[in-house]
């Protein structure tokens, strides 16, 4: 099947067998490995990437429903200044320790940041609540994010 869609604000066309996941594409494919796999079932949010905007786990994106869409990758991120400053947050504070949950996180927070530019505390908790680290404890992850917005010491 063949799927034309905008990847990282370009225009990507492939032929690709339907039911193959996003995150394969992604990773083996066009070697984005930012893009990490943890579970494989949607349930840590290691692999979240942008759709139109909103976060999707990538390992449960069949090829077929790429058609027409955007998705955007953490290694779009730092190509854009305001959205950078999310990335330069998380070092500041800490919130990358093994980093492999960061770029699910950073795409998560990116998304609720674009959507509401001064989210509460709460917002950012039901935002970030499909993705999983393992070692911050999420503190760092919010003030990261707090940071970002210009809030933060």
């Amino acid at each position: 099947m063949r799927v034309s869609f905008q990847l990282n604000g370009r225009p990507c066309t492939l032929d690709l067998d339907p039911i193959r996941r996003l995150i394969d594409v992604l990773r083996e494919d066009l070697d984005l490995t930012g893009t990490k796999e943890g579970c494989g079932e949607g349930e840590c949010g290691a692999c979240t990437v942008l759709m139109d905007g909103l976060p999707v786990n990538s390992c449960l994106v069949p090829a077929c429903q790429l058609e027409g869409v955007s998705i955007l990758t953490i290694e779009a991120v730092a190509d854009d200044p305001r959205r950078r400053r999310l990335l330069e947050s998380f070092v500041e504070e800490g919130a990358v320790q093994c980093g492999f949950c960061s770029p699910g996180m950073v795409l998560s927070a990116m998304s609720l940041l674009d959507r509401c530019p001064d989210p509460a505390l709460e917002d950012v908790r039901r935002a970030l609540a499909g993705n999983i680290c393992r070692c911050t404890g999420y503190e760092r992850i919010f003030r990261a994010i707090d940071r970002s917005k210009g809030r933060a010491p």
